[in-house]
């Protein structure tokens, strides 16, 4: 190994901009379970079956149809 590298006519990595971001995310066990059944089928990893899914979602731009129901008061 060198012991100095010169990165003077380095380029950036094109790249960068499309690489995937660790985050957070709370799901059920049922949700889990679905994608992970998944899985076994196709014999991809279930965190990509959920990446794909959500990103088909959000190329299409689905939107969440739901309606609350107003909370019951109990006197």
């Amino acid at each position: 190994m060198r012991t100095d590298y010169d990165f003077s006519n380095a380029r950036k990595n094109p790249y960068a901009k499309k690489l995937k971001r660790s985050v957070t995310i709370r799901l059920d066990g049922p949700t889990i379970d679905y994608f992970k059944g998944l899985s076994a089928e196709n014999g991809i990893p279930y965190q990509t079956l959920i990446n794909l899914y959500l990103r088909e979602c959000a190329q299409t731009q689905k939107r969440l149809s739901m309606k609350w129901r107003p909370a019951v008061k109990t006197s």
